[in-house]
């Protein structure tokens, strides 16, 4: 999306907040990640310009869209600043709720980033974006199975969304035995769910039978840091072989 259509983006909900003490455009920020666009000249061209609306009209829209783009540059604190900001006087805003549970999970503050989507979800109960960011964050706590019931919501809601169907096969509990493969059956038996043996089937490249195990292990105790790790990474060579 270019500068221009950024600036002019519509975003839903009532006037926004007034401009504040808002950060700089050149202002240090946090640093950006491996292939975040920080230094991305036409993000900061729109961050500015967004910036600048804000401050000649307190009352726009534009704090939400600041927001995102300061998330998109990899400026998250200073995205969590301004949607408070807003959300303090505008609770119902959703756009900007959702775009402030992106940024806490971009931070990995995971429970904060659970306690917006939780109170966005109770407002809006068929919102499949802020289901299957639910999902994400459940997933990385390490509740498997609540983080499926958002997915099959996000499913339902969005049939659209291939990814969710993904997930959820990734993610469901095994067939039975006598319905599974030949490695399905081996690791159907529980001197199999290491995350030792996890990583050597990410090693060989079976992305779904390491997501196997690590469920089940997560399964058994959420608080599994190799589990909730080694889920991760398989869920990601999985989604990456998908292209």
């Amino acid at each position: 999306m270019s500068a221009r259509s950024m600036e002019g983006a519509p975003v839903d909900g009532p006037p926004a907040v007034g401009a504040g003490a808002l950060p700089a455009a050149g202002a240090a920020g946090p640093a950006a990640g491996p292939g975040v666009p920080g230094e991305d000249p036409v993000l900061a061209g729109a961050i500015r310009r967004q910036e600048e609306r804000l401050q000649r009209d307190p009352s726009s829209l534009a704090f939400a869209v600041l927001a995102d783009l300061y998330r998109k540059a990899g400026r998250t604190r200073d995205a969590v600043t301004v949607c408070r900001e807003g959300l303090a006087r505008y609770p119902h805003y959703a756009t900007a709720r959702l775009i402030l549970a992106k940024a806490l999970l971009a931070e990995g503050d995971l429970e904060q980033a659970l306690a917006e989507l939780t109170t966005l979800l109770e407002a809006a109960p068929r919102d499949a974006q802020a289901h299957r960011l639910a999902a994400e964050v459940h997933r990385r706590l390490g509740r498997v199975d609540t983080a499926i019931q958002h997915l099959e919501a996000a499913s339902r809601l969005d049939p659209s969304d291939r990814e969710s169907r993904t997930l959820l096969g990734l993610l469901r509990p095994n067939p039975p035995p006598d319905e599974a493969s030949g490695l399905a059956r081996v690791l159907a038996d529980d001197t199999y769910v290491t995350a030792t043996f996890g990583a050597v089937c990410l090693e060989q490249g079976l992305a779904e039978e390491a997501a196997q195990i690590f469920t089940r292990m997560l399964r058994k105790d959420p608080e599994d840091r190799r589990a909730r790790e080694g889920l991760e990474q398989a869920l990601r060579a999985r989604l990456r072989r998908r292209g």
